[in-house]
């Protein structure tokens, strides 16, 4: 497995000849994206729904305010959110007192109502700094602080994963190795980056299967919202062996029960492209009324 194409810079909005997910409605700009991905309990996805957002996106590419600052409240990647908010105070200090106010109001927003507390608290040390660009720096070098560490185990246990693809480890110790790799990365990773390298493992025919059967079974223990992004990713995988897809979907209707299930399938569907944003939040709300 070559190094991980999504730690490198990409723009937000979908490039010509990326693969897609379900087309959204030509109206749909990237703000309304995420705030349709949050309605859903989604990580944030780009526009063409083809892979999640990370860090790199707001760090080296320019993002539309509007998208940036609900991302910054929504995103259920802390880290992502993190670095979705620094971008908007560095203009700032430029900007007429007019327009400052409104950012001013925006950062007030922000610290009142995003998920992540260290999200509320950088927006509260901008805010009384006075949008200078030294605390701005500051904070965006605490974020580097975090991410650099995990970024260069993530590409240690790639190596593993190398030597696995070689059969120089059986799929005992690769497991440790990969317990280990997900425990120091929790938190300080790109979930989009962890998410790829996943991908990338159940999309090898290189892997052997006994191991993907356990790292479904390692999924599984996982919080809700990361194990049904991580295992539709599985099913929805083009080429999936049949094997695979049989396991994933007995293992999760015999460990973690109908809702789940049907959650896992309606999400699996919109991956597939059989139905929309709005269908899957439809049906949502509809089982939501029979409860």
């Amino acid at each position: 497995m070559g190094e991980n194409t999504a730690t490198t810079p990409h723009h937000l909005n979908p490039q010509p000849g990326a693969p897609v997910g379900v087309a959204e409605p030509p109206s749909l700009d990237l703000a309304d994206h995420f705030l349709w991905c949050s309605k859903l309990g989604r990580y944030l996805t780009v526009s063409d729904g083809s892979r999640f957002v990370i860090t790199d996106d707001f760090r080296d590419a320019p993002v539309q305010p509007e998208a940036a600052a609900v991302a910054s409240i929504f995103s259920k990647d802390l880290l992502v959110a993190q670095s979705a908010l620094l971008p908007l105070g560095a203009p700032v200090h430029k900007m007429s007192p007019r327009k400052r106010e409104k950012y001013e109001r925006l950062f007030a927003l922000i610290e009142e109502q995003a998920l992540s507390d260290v999200v509320r608290h950088s927006a509260h040390e901008v805010l009384i700094a006075g949008f200078r660009n030294a605390e701005i720096r500051a904070l965006e070098a605490e974020l580097g602080d975090k991410l650099n560490p995990a970024r260069i185990r993530y590409r240690a246990f790639l190596d593993i994963v190398k030597q696995l693809m070689d059969r120089n480890i059986t799929a005992g110790p690769f497991l440790d190795e990969f317990r280990d790799f997900t425990l120091v990365v929790a938190g300080k990773l790109d979930f989009g980056i962890y998410s790829f390298c996943l991908d990338r493992m159940f999309g090898s025919l290189r892997i052997p299967m006994k191991v993907k059967k356990l790292l479904v079974l390692e999924i599984l223990k996982y919080p809700p919202i990361i194990r049904r992004e991580l295992l539709t990713n599985v099913l929805a995988c083009p080429g999936q062996a049949q094997e695979m897809i049989e396991f994933v979907k007995y293992m999760v209707a015999t460990e973690l029960g109908k809702k789940a299930a049907i959650e896992i399938e309606l999400l699996e569907a919109f991956k597939l492209r059989r139905l929309s944003m709005e269908d899957i939040e439809g049906s949502l709300m509809a089982r939501a009324g029979q409860a």
